[in-house]
């Protein structure tokens, strides 16, 4: 299990599910994701998330961009 405050690097597909956006994760399972800016391009594309664990499963994106 990864503690809350550890650094993520992470690839997968963001998925907007209601009023949230999660990265479907390569490794499996899923990360909510909270975004400073809205990935409109990057929905349903592969990408790259760097951002910090705040939450069981919850990552504080610093960046989003494509794989």
């Amino acid at each position: 299990m990864t503690t809350i405050g550890t650094r993520i690097d992470e690839t997968g597909t963001p998925v907007r599910d209601g009023g949230a956006f999660y990265l479907r994760r390569d490794r499996g399972g899923r990360y909510r994701l909270e975004l400073h800016r809205t990935p409109v391009d990057e929905v349903e594309k592969r990408v790259r998330v760097v951002g910090t664990l705040v939450d069981a499963d919850l990552v504080d994106a610093d960046g989003i961009g494509l794989a």
